[in-house]
């Protein structure tokens, strides 16, 4: 064998093989490993910005996240796990981290945006998705949505679309009902309720604004309930009608 020149250079550059391939395993461990290359800056950017401040997410929070989640040098950050503790915190929709050489992390959050509050557990982004955030500020005064389980995209579409058709109005929803049967109730701000039933609801609720000012407003009363699930009109309650029905239940039930 030591005599065939082929067989000792194949054998020799396999060897040189062998060494490089322990050379670059011991440079690369070095170098994941090495302090030199520590990470040194976290920057967060997002939207929903206030004066270069997040609404909602707090630097308390931030600062947490990256106290725990961060181990290890540069090249060592798992960024998956990084990212998911980022969407773990209560208003962050959607969280994405990159790397930037040579020592920094880029942090991008996506907060929601709540377009009304659902129930008392939570609140409706502007995907329809339900999410759970503390209620603060400008939030108390969101319109509520209620509905059944899952219903919440459907819901919050009506919510829109029920608004648009009241604004020739200036008349604005304080809460939107979806019952258990699919039926559908709004309550404006003036504390008048709109029962628009199971079907043609956005119909109904365009045939009460447009003959909302030569019809109801013409009543020169407060109304407290209207009833649209009628063929060609509805009915209406005032508040002078409610408190006489209930004398009347008084004085027939002390009778």
């Amino acid at each position: 064998m030591w005599d065939n020149h082929q067989t000792l250079h194949l054998l020799g550059n396999l060897l040189f093989g062998v060494a490089a391939l322990a050379a670059a395993y011991s440079i690369g461990s070095w170098v994941v490993n090495s302090p030199a290359i520590q990470l040194k800056q976290v920057s967060i950017s997002g939207t929903n910005y206030s004066d270069g401040e997040l609404k909602h997410v707090t630097r308390e929070q931030i600062d947490k996240v990256v106290r725990s989640e961060i181990t290890g040098n540069f090249l060592r950050i798992d960024l998956d796990t990084m990212r998911k503790a980022f969407e773990k915190l209560p208003w962050v929709r959607v969280a994405s981290l990159r790397r930037h050489w040579p020592q920094g992390l880029e942090v991008t959050l996506e907060e929601h945006v709540a377009v009304a509050r659902w129930g008392e557990e939570g609140f409706v982004n502007t995907h329809g998705e339900l999410f759970v955030g503390a209620v603060i500020g400008k939030e108390e005064k969101l319109p509520i949505l209620i509905g059944p389980t899952g219903s919440s995209f459907d819901v919050a579409a009506q919510y829109i679309a029920f608004s648009k058709l009241l604004q020739p109005l200036q008349q604005d929803i304080a809460q939107l009902t979806l019952s258990p049967r699919r039926a559908w109730r709004i309550q404006l701000e003036s504390g008048t309720v709109l029962e628009l039933g199971r079907e043609r609801m956005e119909e109904r609720l365009l045939r009460y604004v447009s003959t909302y000012n030569r019809s109801v407003a013409q009543l020169n009363r407060n109304l407290t309930y209207v009833d649209l699930r009628y063929s060609n009109g509805f009915s209406v309650r005032t508040q002078e009608t409610q408190q006489h029905e209930k004398l009347m239940a008084v004085l027939k039930k002390a009778a």
